[in-house]
């Protein structure tokens, strides 16, 4: 399904955008779409990668947060 949407656009950002358009061969609804949709998969990576530091923060790891070491060492210390 396609939405029809209005866009007020300043005569500089409207001429890249006709430029962007002409160079890649494309509509402007696809230059504009393809931009949308790469800021989103930024920003889902980022929602990820943040998600994910959460999660290894919140983890119980007694002081090895403070310094790397080597699996080998944490073992040996848990006596693993």
């Amino acid at each position: 399904m396609t939405i029809r949407k209005n866009f007020v656009l300043d005569e500089k950002v409207a001429k890249h955008l006709e430029e962007l358009a002409k160079e890649r061969k494309m509509t402007q609804t696809a230059v504009i779409t393809n931009l949308i949709e790469e800021q989103m998969r930024e920003r889902l990576i980022d929602e990820k990668l943040n998600a994910l530091e959460q999660f290894a923060g919140s983890m119980e790891l007694g002081n090895y947060n403070d310094r790397p070491q080597a699996v080998q060492a944490i073992k040996a210390d848990m006596d693993v």
